[in-house]
């Protein structure tokens, strides 16, 4: 089953490599993630996605909130959240094609069917730039591939979630509501112990 953790964390060196550990001492895989600025300064938003089974979820979040660097954790599913990926694809497109000349009018015309746009057009292929659903993207390499398009290149960022609506009251406390970060205990029952907490390489020495 695959799970999608949206966390905020520290914006310090090795922050990355923390979380990919965790994961990795917990046995999981990582099916994707991606990270970026957050609306909130020195803090960067990761979201994650994983294969793990249904039960896991809660001592996944706890973990994560055992890390020194991690702000909050949210796990979001398609119901509630708005789930989008980015990909570039590139295809081959000109004299020497399998569609020869005809080949780059009809990838304009898939563009349009899928809602994809051209970005970068050369002698002998197209780059097609495409948001969306990992289905819609997908269905749209399919296609290329069933019609006999040489795919070059692809390019895909992961999923990229963000709740609907309001903020919920744990993402407010990480906009900085709140002066105390959450207890992982009080959150989940399966919270790890403080005995098998992590620990933090980046306290501050003062």
């Amino acid at each position: 089953m695959l799970h999608t953790f949206v966390a905020l964390v520290q914006d310090k060196p090795g922050v990355l490599t923390r979380v990919a550990s965790l994961f990795r001492r917990l046995s999981i895989n990582i099916v994707s993630l991606t990270v970026g600025e957050s609306e909130r300064p020195d803090t960067s938003r990761m979201t994650i996605v994983c294969e793990a089974p249904e039960n896991a979820a809660h001592r996944i979040r706890a973990s994560l909130y055992k890390l020194e660097t991690t702000v909050d954790v949210d796990e979001v599913n398609r119901s509630e959240a708005v789930v989008r990926e980015l990909c570039l694809i590139k295809v081959g497109a000109g004299p020497n094609a399998p569609h020869g000349l005809h080949s780059r009018s009809q990838i304009f015309e898939l563009a349009q069917v899928f809602r994809a746009r051209v970005v970068d057009l050369a002698p002998e292929s197209i780059m097609l730039e495409m948001t969306g659903s990992a289905s819609k993207i997908e269905g749209l390499i399919q296609v290329l591939r069933e019609s006999n398009y040489e795919i070059l290149e692809v390019s895909r960022t992961g999923r990229m979630a963000m709740r609907r609506g309001h903020h919920t009251s744990r993402v407010l406390k990480a906009l900085g509501t709140a002066t105390n970060k959450p207890s992982p205990s009080a959150q989940d029952p399966d919270a790890l112990s403080d005995d098998e907490s992590i620990p933090s390489e980046f306290e501050d020495n003062d």
